[in-house]
C-alpha cells in the first residue's frame, strides 16, 4: 500500500488545490473495459477527476461515512414514549424553514427531551431528519450553542454534524467541526471517517486520501473497516481497480472484518469497470461468508446483470427485489428494458412492455424511446414503432443513429407501407433526424415495385437536395424498375449511364 499512496510534490500540490469543477459526462453508453486492470500510474490525476455522486444514491453513500459509534451503546433502545416525542418533534421541524422558527420550537419543546446525558434522543432526531439536512444542521447548531451554558458536546454529535455538513455540500463547515472536535479532545476514528465521507460525497477524493494518511499517522486513532469502506468506494468509482483490490488486501492483513458495505463497494467497483466475472466472484464470496446480502447488494447485482446482458440471472435477481425496484428504482427498470432491447429472445417485446408500465408518465427518456423505436422496427410492430416515432417528434428528440434509421426503413419495407414511409421521411427531414441514402433507395424500390415510375424519378431530386449522389445501387434500382414495367428503352438508357460512370451493368443484363 505504501507504493499506492506515494505522491509526487506536484501531485501533492494538485490535491491541495482541488477546486476544479467536476467533469460532466456526455456519453449515453459507458465504455467497456473488459478485464483490463486500470493502470496504477497517474493515480493523483485520475483521483482529481472524481465527480460527486448523484442524489439518487445519497443514503447508501452516506452510510459509509459514519461509524456505528459504539455498538453496545446503540443497543440502548429509546423508550417508546421518548421515540414518539422525537418523531413528533421531527414532524414539526420539517414544516419550518427559518432558523429563528426552528430555534424557537427547540427552546420551547426540546430541552428536557434532547439534553439527556447519553444524547440518544438528540442523535435519533438528527437521524430522523436525514432527508431534511437543512433542518438537521439547524438542530445541530442549536445544540452546539448550548455549550455556552455549560452543556458539553460528545463525539457522536460532532460526527453527525460533520456528516450533515457534507450532505449540505459545505465542506469548509465540515472541516471546521472536525477541527473543533479535535481541539476539545473529542477526536476519534469516527470523526475522521465522517470528514473523509464529506470529502468523498463532494468529489474531493484527493483530500479524502490525504486525511486517510493523517489518520494512519495518528497515535490516538486507527482506521476502522468504515474507513477502508470509504477508500474502496473511492477507488471503485474511479475505476482504479488495482488500488481498490490492494485496499481490500490491507483490510485482510489487518484482520479487520469486512462487512456488507465492504463487499457492496467491491461489487460496485467491478460493475463500474464492467468486470462481470470479478463482480460475480465477489458476490459468491460474500454469500459463502456469514454475511447476508442486503437489498443494496441485490440491486447492484441486478444492475450488473442488466448491463452485461445476463438475462437469466437478471430475472432471478429481479424476483428477489421486485417490490423495492418497482416502487423506488425507475433507473433500474430502464436498465432492464435496455437489456431486453439488446437481446434477441422471442418474447422480449412483452417483457419490455411489462416494465414500461412501471415507469411514470413523466419518465420520458430520449435514449430509451430511440431504443424502443429500433426494437419495434426489428419486430415489424409497425403501429407501436410509429407511436414511439410520434412521441419522439413531439418531444423534439433527434435520432442521429444510422442503424436506427435503417431499421425503421426496413420495417416499412417489410410491411409494404410505402405511404407511411414517405410521410416519415418528410417529417424526419424537417425534424433534423439522420438522413441516409437508404431512405431514398427504399422509396425508389417501393415506388418501382408498384410501377409508380414518375414518383420514383422524383426521389432523385430529393436526393440531390440533400447532396446524395447517385450510386451504382441507385441505377440498379431504376434499371430493374423500368425493366419490370416494360420500359426497355429507359432500362437501356440506365445501362448506358452505368457504363459511363464505370459501374458496369447488372449481370442478367449482359445477355439481353
Amino acid at each position: 500500500m505504501k507504493r499506492a499512496w506515494k505522491i509526487s510534490v506536484s501531485a501533492h500540490t494538485e490535491l491541495l488545490c482541488l477546486q476544479r469543477s467536476p467533469r460532466n459526462p456526455t456519453t449515453l453508453r459507458p465504455h467497456r473495459f473488459g478485464h483490463a486492470r486500470p493502470p496504477a500510474r497517474g493515480f493523483s490525476r485520475e483521483i482529481c477527476d472524481m465527480t460527486p455522486p448523484s442524489l439518487t444514491g445519497m443514503r447508501e453513500i452516506m452510510e459509509l461515512f459514519i461509524d456505528k459509534f459504539s455498538r453496545a451503546e446503540n443497543r440502548a433502545v429509546l423508550d417508546e414514549v421518548v421515540l414518539a416525542r422525537v418523531l413528533e418533534l421531527r414532524d414539526e421541524l420539517v414544516q419550518l424553514n427559518g432558523r429563528d422558527e426552528i430555534v424557537r420550537v427547540l427552546d420551547e419543546k426540546a430541552g428536557p427531551l434532547l439534553l439527556s446525558d447519553n444524547a440518544l434522543a438528540f442523535l435519533e432526531l438528527l437521524k430522523q431528519l436525514g432527508f431534511w439536512p437543512h433542518q438537521a444542521l439547524e438542530v445541530f447548531f442549536w445544540k452546539r450553542k448550548l455549550q455556552e451554558r455549560g452543556i458539553p458536546m460528545i463525539t457522536e454529535e460532532y460526527v453527525k454534524g460533520i456528516t450533515v455538513a457534507g450532505r449540505m455540500k459545505d465542506v469548509d463547515l465540515a472541516f471546521e467541526l472536525f477541527r473543533e472536535a479535535t481541539s476539545k479532545r473529542l477526536k476519534a476514528t469516527s470523526t475522521y471517517n465522517a470528514l473523509m465521507g464529506a470529502y468523498m460525497y463532494n468529489g474531493l477524493a484527493g483530500k479524502c486520501q490525504k486525511l486517510f494518511l493523517r489518520l494512519k499517522g495518528d497515535a490516538d486513532c486507527s482506521p476502522s473497516i468504515v474507513t477502508y469502506n470509504i477508500l474502496i468506494s473511492v477507488f471503485g468509482r474511479l475505476m482504479l481497480i488495482d488500488h481498490m483490490e490492494a485496499t481490500f488486501r490491507e483490510v485482510e492483513c489487518l484482520n479487520l472484518a469486512p462487512n456488507v458495505s465492504t463487499y457492496n463497494n467491491l461489487i460496485a467497483g467491478y460493475l463500474t469497470a464492467w468486470m462481470w466475472d470479478d463482480m460475480e466472484r465477489t458476490f459468491q464470496t460474500m454469500k459463502a461468508r456469514p454475511l447476508k446480502p442486503s437489498t443494496s447488494t441485490y440491486l447492484l447485482m441486478l444492475r450488473g446483470y442488466a448491463h452485461s446482458g445476463n438475462l437469466e440471472k437478471m430475472e432471478e435477481t429481479y424476483e428477489l427485489v421486485k417490490d423495492h425496484v418497482n416502487e423506488n428504482d425507475v433507473t433500474l427498470i430502464r436498465a432492464m428494458i435496455c437489456a431486453y432491447c439488446r437481446s434477441s429472445i422471442m418474447d422480449r417485446v412483452r417483457k419490455i412492455e411489462m416494465l414500461l408500465g412501471l415507469i411514470p408518465e413523466n419518465g420520458y427518456r430520449p435514449w430509451l424511446n430511440v431504443l424502443l423505436i429500433k426494437v419495434y422496427a426489428q419486430e415489424n410492430s409497425l403501429d407501436k414503432m410509429e407511436n414511439s416515432i410520434n412521441e419522439a417528434f413531439e418531444q423534439k428528440t433527434s435520432v442521429n443513429a444510422a442503424g436506427v434509421m435503417r431499421a425503421i426503413v426496413g420495417s416499412y419495407f417489410r410491411c409494404n407501407a410505402l405511404d407511411k414511409l414517405v410521410s416519415f421521411v418528410k417529417r424526419a427531414e424537417c425534424a433534423g433526424w439522420r438522413i441516409c441514402r437508404s431512405l431514398y433507395h427504399c422509396k425508389m424500390v417501393m415506388y418501382g415495385s408498384q410501377q409508380r415510375l414518375v414518383e420514383m424519378e422524383s426521389v432523385l431530386d430529393e436526393m440531390e437536395s440533400f447532396n446524395f449522389d447517385r450510386t451504382k445501387k441507385t441505377f440498379v434500382i431504376m434499371y430493374y424498375a423500368y425493366l419490370s414495367s416494360g420500359k426497355k428503352n429507359k432500362a437501356e438508357q440506365i445501362k448506358g449511364l452505368m457504363c459511363k460512370h464505370g459501374y458496369g451493368v447488372p449481370h442478367d443484363a449482359v445477355s439481353s
